[in-house]
């Protein structure tokens, strides 16, 4: 198959156009930049440096393309509460013109990145598609935004369209950027370096790890599954992890004590969020292989910044 992966050069984008092109698909990266990493892709892979709104770029790149897979977006939650017309500008204008530009060309289906964010503060876990989205981010509205654009456009226009809501993915060479980096890769490099461990909250709320290369799979299913067109599909690992229990399984793979400080006064987040994925293993065959400990033990023997730590 002919694929476009947008974003194909960050950290879920490059595994999964590696993945792709390894088994022998014909891949195209389109990706700013603005975060990823054009040497983290394979060869195989044809890179195109550009913005995912550039609707005639997009007309060029999507020819003969048989699916797409749309990961363009700005990701962190604290940094899209200060610019949150930037991340509207992206998550939702880019992923519209890249809706107009399929259809312009004729692509038949899209598989949407979207995140367990969506969800927010819900009392009862673990979280169901059926579940009503509570977004307390602008990050978290403009993927559920996007949601909805991409099913509605999609069906006006007959384009097969399914949103995979990731949780917290992590893995080899994930960013790792100075502020508002995610919390596997920050911790790890804190614990491998001696410094302290700056846990906000109790360390109590808990989240969904799921790694990198089951996420990969679930989005190389979700190309070719039937039954899946407007579907809302949770990918995540279904074991509900909290913060002190991530870092006492940092502390068994390193081998090291880790000083933790608590900072009360700054929120940890919600609460409380994992995933139900039964409905991932219904439509996509979907069987997380990766368990946190095995997860936390390929990042130290993949990740050149953290086998070097290690020594």
């Amino acid at each position: 198959m002919r694929f476009l992966v947008t974003g194909g050069a960050g950290f879920l984008g490059a595994a999964l156009a590696n993945r792709l092109a390894h088994s022998g698909h014909e891949v195209i990266v389109l990706d700013d930049l603005s975060s990823g990493n054009a040497a983290y892709l394979d060869t195989a892979v044809t890179f195109h440096q550009g913005d995912v709104d550039d609707v005639p770029r997009l007309w060029s790149l999507l020819q003969g393309v048989d699916c797409v897979y749309h990961l363009a977006a700005r990701v962190s939650v604290a940094q899209s509460i200060h610019y949150p017309r930037d991340y509207t500008r992206v998550n939702v204008g880019g992923t519209v013109s890249l809706m107009e530009a399929m259809r312009d060309t004729g692509v038949r289906r899209v598989v949407f990145t979207s995140s367990g964010a969506v969800y927010g503060r819900l009392p009862e876990q673990p979280v169901h598609e059926n579940d009503a989205p509570q977004p307390d981010s602008p990050y978290a509205v403009s993927k559920w935004a996007a949601e909805q654009y991409i099913h509605t456009i999609g069906q006006l226009w007959e384009i097969e369209t399914v949103a995979l809501r990731i949780f917290n993915a992590y893995g080899p060479r994930q960013s790792l950027p100075a502020s508002h980096a995610p919390v596997v890769p920050r911790f790890l490099q804190q614990v491998l370096t001696g410094g302290s461990v700056v846990i906000f909250g109790d360390g109590q709320q808990t989240r969904d790890y799921v790694y990198v290369k089951d996420v990969v799979e679930a989005l190389i299913a979700a190309a070719t599954a039937v039954n899946i067109n407007r579907q809302v599909i949770n990918i995540g690992s279904g074991v509900e992890t909290n913060l002190n229990d991530l870092v006492n399984q940092m502390e068994i793979v390193t081998g090291r004590s880790v000083n933790r400080l608590y900072n009360g006064e700054k929120s940890g987040g919600v609460p409380r969020l994992v995933a139900d994925i039964s409905r991932a293993q219904a439509l996509l065959g979907f069987r997380p292989q990766t368990n946190l400990a095995a997860g936390l033990r390929l990042m130290l023997q993949e990740d050149e910044r953290f086998r070097r730590l290690v020594g």
